[in-house]
């Protein structure tokens, strides 16, 4: 496709994971033609759910935008944005920070490639951490970079909340906006909602609750074949909010400026459960919601708040950690990777990895959608474009994308398994022992 018969503004995904942002600015108008991810489950997740998008299963680190635009068959087209957000341990608040991590080498990755596609506007994500304290001198050096491949950048700075896009979570994350000399500058959205306990924004609606995120949703422990498998195929939904009805895909509405998928609308998918026992259950039962379990150290959901962030735990190079899910409001049990995707603002239809920790990693690891989708409406505006509605629907790739391990993933994309990565076995009885042993460990830290 070339530029003069180019129907949809086009965007490049870098450090894609899962989809989070890909989804958010299909949902825009964006045809999202390439996605770069150096981690190979995620790759296969990427692909399923987007099938008309290039996955490019390597570093940004030696990645040409040449490769790039041939990968995705972007040879003769101008690319309208670049997003992304490069891995951020180094300027989290929780843990180590550094500005010589190895790892924000990787920032200046993402510059770069900017710089090398030529893309008109960019949308950068990261951290709250790297606005705090002398990590404030690495974000200018970061703006000055730009400065000098010949983009500008929207300052002041923001720092948004998801909670204020129609999230049921809070999650805050530095966004840059940025765009080449001569092209239009996209602003900070305004809050479309805001969150119980916090000011109301100004024009903004009462946003989503945990209740109204997965109050329709069965529960999983009612469903023997979640033992074994993270899919069940459910006979009667509750009542849906407007905020699930929209995840669930119940009007046209719903697919805002995105492909429709085709896809089982009968199915609970992400949803194995998890073990957990008695004495656990009834720690849980006893916390009170919006309250944190003094063993698990686990947050309660309040039915009529919203969560805490969704955390995405530790890679198998760093020990394969598992994220921290929370408490159910209304169940003494973790919620299922499904109700994160909820709280999260993913819809039904968008698939994860079949393991908990896989797929609580990939959502833990990504923009929430509507965020991601409220960004990048301002860059539509900016570039003057008029969003249209595609013309097609799309089928979701082979479903055995959802159940490899890392071995199998790289294999399926001619790559090597990244260094230090680990397969993490998704059978059901190494699942109960591993789940069983992290309770008892639990217990243990009562003495």
């Amino acid at each position: 496709m070339t530029q003069g018969d180019k129907m949809r503004p086009v965007g490049i995904d870098l450090f894609a994971g899962a989809g989070g942002m890909s989804l958010g600015f299909e949902q825009a108008g964006f045809d999202v033609r390439a996605a770069v991810e150096i981690d190979p489950i995620h790759c296969a997740v990427h692909e399923f759910n987007f099938p008309n998008c290039a996955v490019i299963p390597h570093s940004v680190e030696g990645l040409s935008a040449d490769a790039i635009r041939k990968a995705a068959r972007l040879e003769n087209t101008e690319i309208d944005v670049v997003f992304g957000g490069p891995p951020c341990q180094g300027f989290s608040l929780i843990g180590h920070r550094s500005l010589e991590d190895r790892r924000n080498r990787l920032v200046l990755e993402f510059v770069r490639l900017v710089s090398e596609l030529r893309s008109r506007t960019f949308v950068f994500e990261n951290v709250k951490g790297l606005t705090v304290g002398h990590h404030k001198a690495f974000l200018q050096e970061l703006i000055e970079a730009f400065d000098r491949a010949g983009y500008q950048v929207r300052q002041p700075w923001e720092v948004v909340n998801a909670a204020n896009f129609r999230v049921p979570q809070s999650r805050e994350r530095l966004i840059l906006f940025g765009a080449k000399r001569g092209t239009g500058l996209p602003n900070y959205p305004d809050k479309l909602t805001s969150y119980l306990g916090a000011a109301r924004a100004s024009n903004a609606q009462a946003g989503p609750t945990c209740e109204d995120a997965l109050g329709d949703l069965p529960n999983a422990d009612d469903f023997v074949e979640l033992s074994d498998s993270d899919e069940a195929f459910v006979e009667k939904w509750g009542r849906p909010s407007a905020y699930a009805a929209e995840l669930r895909c119940l009007t046209n509405e719903a697919w805002k400026f995105g492909y429709v998928r085709r896809w089982n609308r009968g199915a609970l998918t992400s949803s194995m459960r998890t073990v957990h026992t008695e004495i656990s259950r009834g720690r849980f039962s006893e916390t009170a919601e919006g309250d944190v379990e003094p063993i698990s150290r686990f947050f309660r959901l309040p039915r009529n708040g919203i969560s805490n962030t969704l955390r995405a735990g530790t890679d198998s190079a760093r020990g394969a950690f598992t994220s921290p899910r929370p408490i159910h409001y209304e169940h003494p049990r973790c919620i299922t990777v499904r109700e994160m995707a909820r709280l999260h603002g993913f819809p039904d239809w968008f698939r994860f990895h079949v393991t908990k920790w896989h797929g609580a990693r990939q959502i833990g690891n990504a923009v929430p959608p509507p965020l991601a989708a409220a960004l990048a409406g301002e860059v539509v505006r900016a570039l003057g474009a008029v969003p249209e509605r595609p013309g097609e629907d799309l089928a979701l790739g082979d479903v055995r994308l959802l159940t490899f391990e890392m071995a199998d993933a790289a294999a399926h994309f001619g790559v090597s398994k990244p260094n230090g990565r680990r397969d993490r076995k998704s059978g059901a009885k190494k699942r109960k022992q591993h789940e069983i042993e992290s309770e008892r460990q639990a217990l243990l830290r009562l003495d």
